[in-house]
């Protein structure tokens, strides 16, 4: 109840109060949930966790490879939209929108209990709203009560970073993406590449790349910073080119260690 309390002590908003008494309701049920499935105390995390954000286009599945390597991660990122199955959590992202809360945060936090993660991870599009960001918050209160440890049994490590481009360079991008990915699957149906790849409708309509930047900028940005003196938190220039950008991410990343 303390803690419940200290959350709510900071949130003087209305609105505010009640996102994080939802998330406090939403993460105690997905506690119980893994400490039911787990069968085992402490629950055991990665080693190291990267929680990786920024606006779309930013280059997150550009970065995360070079990420990886520089921490010796050998499982590819988890990458939230791809746990996201469900009909109605298709027509969101579709759309631009977020999805619902308590399917996210299940998600995640299941998966991250796979032990090929136990090296290190990192989590492409989490966290991305305010009851999201209350639950990590609240994941972490476990971390430090000792609740959860690592497989070699030391405090997980968490991490945020944020790759931050402005409006413009946003939209261009997720257009310039959905084109590459149309002229792509022409070169497969003409029997010139392998594999179909993936065409988000939001990289086919200014109007609905619009929506998913602002969408970051007016919500999930704004709540991420709330993590901020809470745990390590980059934010990183990711305009210009990737080499550029990746030295960014390098020059950040030495305080890691």
């Amino acid at each position: 109840m303390q803690e419940r309390n200290e959350h709510l002590s900071q949130e003087p908003n209305e609105k505010l109060y009640r996102e994080v008494e939802e998330a406090l309701t939403l993460f105690d049920t997905v506690w119980s949930q893994l400490e039911t499935g787990h069968g085992e105390m402490p629950i055991r995390l990665p080693k190291e966790v990267f929680w990786l954000n920024g606006a779309p286009g930013s280059g997150k599945g550009t970065q995360a490879p070079f990420i990886m390597k520089d921490r010796g991660f050998k499982a590819p990122p988890i990458v939230v939209s791809d746990l996201l199955e469900g009909d109605d959590a298709r027509k969101c992202m579709d759309a631009g929108r977020l999805v619902k809360d308590g399917e996210v945060i299940q998600a995640v936090f299941s998966k991250l209990l796979d032990p090929v993660y136990q090296e290190g991870i990192i989590v492409d599009g989490f966290p991305r709203t305010h009851v999201q960001i209350q639950c990590l918050k609240g994941l972490y209160h476990k971390v430090k009560k000792g609740l959860v440890a690592s497989v070699a049994g030391e405090q997980p490590q968490f991490h945020i970073i944020v790759l931050l481009v402005d409006e413009q360079e946003s939209i261009a991008r997720q257009l310039f993406r959905g084109k590459q990915a149309l002229a792509h699957n022409q070169q497969v149906a003409l029997g010139k590449a392998a594999e179909l790849i993936e065409v988000r409708e939001t990289d086919l309509d200014r109007s609905a790349a619009r929506t998913r930047y602002l969408t970051f900028k007016e919500q999930t940005y704004t709540f991420l910073k709330l993590l901020e003196g809470v745990l390590p938190f980059y934010t990183i220039d990711a305009h210009g080119t990737i080499e550029a950008v990746r030295r960014r991410i390098l020059e950040r990343l030495k305080g890691a260690d």
